[in-house]
């Protein structure tokens, strides 16, 4: 399958695994205060995901998504083939691997810059082998003990996420927020350094909504900034969640205004990427957030 882009984005990445992720985060980096969040789009090629479970199961039907959703403004587009909510399936190596593969290599085929959600090693070692760049880990490199070194091994990008193991749960932490998820990275950064992970591509996610109770979601949002204390860009992954509508009054299909509210303030509060599943509406709100940073003149 083959698709037109004239944009800068859709251009191969010919410098290796994780260089075109590396190089991403640097432009971001250097534009100063007026940067713009990165956009990455969800491709869900799952029959079962919290929001838009089995829509882009077929395989077509997730590589037409995902190009709609890089022509939309997604600079990475991140596609997994297990869904992480509540009470889910668990789903066996093989077929994960069978479902994300032909996505992944169709997408990788048009130069976009491919993330593979997933917490299996196994399972990112085969989309690195078609043409993934960024492991996409919910289990933060503290679960498969293979991953770290799979990134190391391979040069690839690695977005660690807090998650104790409590997948799709609003079952509170013991701690303050921040300090856990501080905590935790801090151990995920140690077994990425022993493993050799290239720190220039590593990025944090929170994890809203995996292991916090709607209040500790609320927490985290508000004191954002404070994660930036180990000097990584930080992925905001709040779209669709379901604290979101505890706090609006909205249901699954209705969730779009509270994703938006909550992505510019982590944007205004230094966030390098939000993964969203409404690309078009964040690619604009992300332009906005930044323009009203860079215009404080009060730094």
């Amino acid at each position: 399958m083959t698709h037109s882009a004239s944009s800068a984005r859709a251009q191969p990445f010919t410098d290796g695994v994780g260089a075109g992720f590396a190089s991403l985060l640097r432009s971001w980096r250097e534009a100063g205060d007026a940067r713009v969040p990165i956009v990455m789009g969800i491709v869900n090629v799952t029959p079962d995901s919290f929001s838009d479970g089995g829509q882009f199961f077929r395989t077509e039907a997730a590589i037409e998504h995902g190009l709609r959703l890089h022509d939309e403004g997604a600079a990475i587009l991140d596609v997994g083939g297990e869904s992480t909510r509540a009470n889910a399936e668990p789903v066996a190596a093989d077929e994960e691997i069978r479902r994300i593969l032909p996505v992944i290599e169709a997408l990788t085929a048009n130069g976009i810059l491919v993330s593979v959600d997933t917490m299996k090693a196994e399972v990112a070692k085969a989309a690195v082998s078609a043409g993934a760049q960024i492991l996409n880990d919910v289990r933060g490199l503290l679960g498969d003990p293979e991953m770290a070194a799979v990134a190391a091994r391979t040069g690839a990008g690695v977005i660690a996420m807090h998650n104790q193991g409590v997948f799709g749960s609003a079952k509170p932490m013991e701690i303050d927020p921040v300090a856990g998820c501080i905590a935790f990275f801090r151990r995920a950064l140690d077994v990425a350094h022993e493993a050799g992970v290239a720190e220039d591509r590593l990025v944090l996610d929170p994890g809203f909504g995996f292991g916090k109770s709607p209040e500790q979601n609320l927490q985290l949002l508000a004191r954002f900034g404070e994660l930036q204390t180990l000097g990584l860009p930080l992925l905001a992954g709040t779209s669709r969640k379901s604290f979101i509508a505890k706090v609006a009054g909205a249901d699954e299909t209705d969730r779009l205004a509270g994703t938006l509210a909550t992505n510019v303030l982590a944007a205004l509060a230094g966030a390098a990427i939000v993964r969203v599943h409404d690309v078009a509406e964040h690619a604009a709100a992300m332009r906005i957030a930044a323009a009203i940073r860079g215009a404080d003149t009060s730094k």
